[in-house]
């Protein structure tokens, strides 16, 4: 008996399924081209999204940032019955001790409670960043592999969370800088980085160059610069690029000169200060940048 539905004897439009037996069957010569087959299927039908969602009975996907990937089940905090009545002040006070229960038998170890805090530190500090969720989710599979190989133990819980949250904006490329997410800690910016260099060290995470060309919709956003003042601060950069100016510099003051000069060009004139303030970075920099980008790229500003 043949593995597969087909076989070269019987053609392919001769073969049907058929679901009572769990068989494939050839029928123009009736032979049995496979049996014993499992419906991957449900074993319920639904004609409309709502009857679907009313019998299914699969939870939703796993999720990263909840410490125990969301695997367990609540209990409900409206203290309503199955039908929606509210329940009596007995059967209230006995739902409250299963909730308490409940909520002890979700964090049983250590490492249940470390994982609970640091996603809630997580959730936390993203929320502030306005970070999407795969960046929270990259930054959550990171942290518990630190977990797993005992980098938390002696840290700072929240240094580690911040620094595996600017791994994550790092890898997906999202323009944040040290000192941004290092404000929303108690941690100061010495010691995340200290915790992000150890990521990298231990689990070898790969986190590509940071490229200046990704803090310009960022800064020229927040600045409310137009979109071809951004696309021209973009094409000063890429030309820094190939004129070897980039490397070894600070990709948000690379991106804050350029933005500068796209916008005196363009007649949409923002401070020194004012840039600096968005892209965290001070004025000396975005000077000392702006100069070397005019002189060495041959920029000429009129009426600057």
């Amino acid at each position: 008996m043949s593995d597969k539905p087909q076989d070269n004897i019987c053609p392919p439009d001769k073969i049907v399924f058929d679901a009572d037996r769990g068989e494939y069957i050839c029928t123009e010569t009736g032979e049995v081209i496979e049996e014993r087959i499992i419906d991957q299927g449900p074993e319920w039908r639904a004609f409309t999204p709502e009857e679907k969602e009313k019998r299914s009975r699969v939870g939703g996907p796993l999720n990263q940032t909840i410490h125990d990937r969301g695997l367990s089940t609540l209990i409900d905090w409206k203290d309503k019955d199955a039908i929606g009545r509210n329940l009596d002040p007995k059967r209230r006070l006995e739902v409250l001790r299963w909730r308490k229960w409940q909520i002890r038998a979700r964090i049983q170890s250590s490492i249940d409670r470390n994982l609970a805090q640091a996603m809630n530190e997580l959730e936390r500090i993203s929320n502030l960043l306005g970070l999407p969720k795969s960046v929270k989710d990259e930054a959550a599979l990171i942290y518990r592999k630190a977990v797993e190989k005992g980098l938390v133990r002696g840290r700072s819980i929240e240094s580690v969370v911040a620094a595996s949250i600017y791994a994550s904006c790092r890898r997906i490329k999202i323009a944040r800088t040290l000192d941004e997410i290092a404000q929303y800690t108690k941690a100061n910016r010495k010691e995340v980085a200290r915790c992000y260099r150890l990521l990298l060290r231990e689990l070898n995470v790969e986190v590509p160059v940071s490229d200046p060309k990704d803090y310009v919709t960022r800064i020229g956003s927040l600045l409310g610069l137009s979109g071809a003042t951004m696309k021209l601060a973009a094409e000063i950069l890429e030309k820094a690029k190939n004129a070897g100016l980039t490397a070894g510099k600070d990709p948000a003051g690379l991106a804050a000169a350029a933005i500068y000069i796209a916008a005196l060009m363009n007649d949409e004139r923002r401070t020194q200060k004012e840039i600096a303030q968005v892209a965290g970075v001070t004025e000396v920099t975005v000077r000392n940048r702006y100069k070397e980008l005019i002189q060495e790229l041959k920029i000429e500003i009129q009426n600057q």
